[in-house]
């Protein structure tokens, strides 16, 4: 019999104006990242929940995560949905809180949440159909495995910073030299298409230098968060005091990269998901979507500068082609 699996879906409703007083009585200093483009509403929630109905009808709950605000239009008294306040899963100390790596590294607190589920932020969406063994097989999580080094320029913000933090946990608890040749199948598949380069790349340094990261909805066990809380105490604890996304910061990619170092995964074919950064020139987004080109895909939000309200109709407009039907779980 299958595990079941459950989704996890962090929303921010960046125009609640109570949400924005509360946010602006706490102090900003220079190495936060609280740029617009984090907060902003695509008005494309739906969407996210009419994918979960028509190309994933088999998951178990729906743990919609939120500050405390909810959709108007969201039936919350559907069987599958959960609405989890910031309050009922993180340390009333550490509230309120507004880091997405903070939530995130409590996510194991959710009180209920299966040891199997998918973790989605919501510029996350399905947009064709997927089963269970498209995000666990055999118990294990389903995921890419690629050794991508992080570079850190100048005009960087926090992010590579955080991502380094990651790293440095990783150097501690395991030894590169033994991990790659005790599954080379596993490690070097060819599902991973150009991306075995990326591994292979990385073989000469003694230690590993990153990961690549597809930023696409992630399949995690939940006690590989116990783990980590267990083993970097420390680490977690600063992380979920800042309220905002730091340099100091880990994410949630390290619990990532320990399934995978503890061989705690099952190989995918890197065509399962795309990624596509929001520009004023989203044709190919466009197409990818209308034509469901791949299973899962993000839109990354990360320019201050696009025209926004295009973009969004655009990419609304997209969506609706696709799944124009109102889903069991909207009012």
């Amino acid at each position: 019999m299958k595990e079941k699996i459950d989704f996890v879906i962090l929303w921010v409703d960046g125009n609640d104006k109570n949400w924005l007083l509360q946010k602006k009585k706490y102090d900003k200093s220079i190495d936060i990242d609280d740029s617009i483009n984090r907060y902003r509403d695509w008005d494309n929630l739906k969407y996210w929940f009419r994918g979960v109905e028509k190309f994933a009808p088999w998951v178990n709950k729906i743990h919609f995560v939120t500050w405390g605000h909810v959709p108007k239009w969201l039936d919350v008294n559907n069987p599958k949905i959960k609405i989890v306040k910031h309050e009922d899963f993180i340390d009333a100390k550490y509230l309120p809180v507004f880091n997405s790596n903070a939530i995130e590294m409590n996510i194991n607190k959710i009180p209920g949440l299966n040891e199997n589920f998918v973790l989605f932020n919501d510029d996350m969406f399905l947009i064709d159909n997927v089963n269970m063994d498209d995000f666990f097989k055999n118990d294990k999580p389903c995921d890419e495995y690629a050794e991508s080094p992080v570079v850190v320029t100048p005009n960087d913000n926090v992010f590579p910073h955080i991502l380094i933090n990651n790293m440095e946990i990783i150097n501690k608890h395991f030894k590169k030299k033994n991990i790659l040749k005790s599954n080379l199948k596993q490690y070097l598949n060819l599902k991973y298409g150009k991306n075995i380069i990326r591994t292979i790349s990385q073989i000469p340094y003694k230690y590993y230098t990153g990961f690549y990261n597809p930023h696409i909805p992630q399949a995690f066990k939940k006690s590989y968060f116990d783990l980590l809380w267990q083993e970097e105490y420390d680490q977690v604890h600063n992380t979920i005091s800042n309220k905002f996304r730091k340099k100091t910061d880990i994410s949630q990619y390290v619990v990532r990269y320990y399934q995978l170092l503890k061989g705690d995964f099952y190989p995918r074919s890197s065509k399962f998901g795309k990624i596509f950064e929001i520009t004023d020139d989203n044709n190919l987004l466009l197409n990818h979507i209308k034509n469901q080109k791949s299973k899962v895909i993000c839109l990354n939000d990360t320019s201050t500068k696009i025209n926004f309200v295009n973009a969004k109709n655009e990419v609304n407009n997209a969506f609706k082609e696709i799944l124009p039907d109102k889903s069991e779980y909207e009012l």
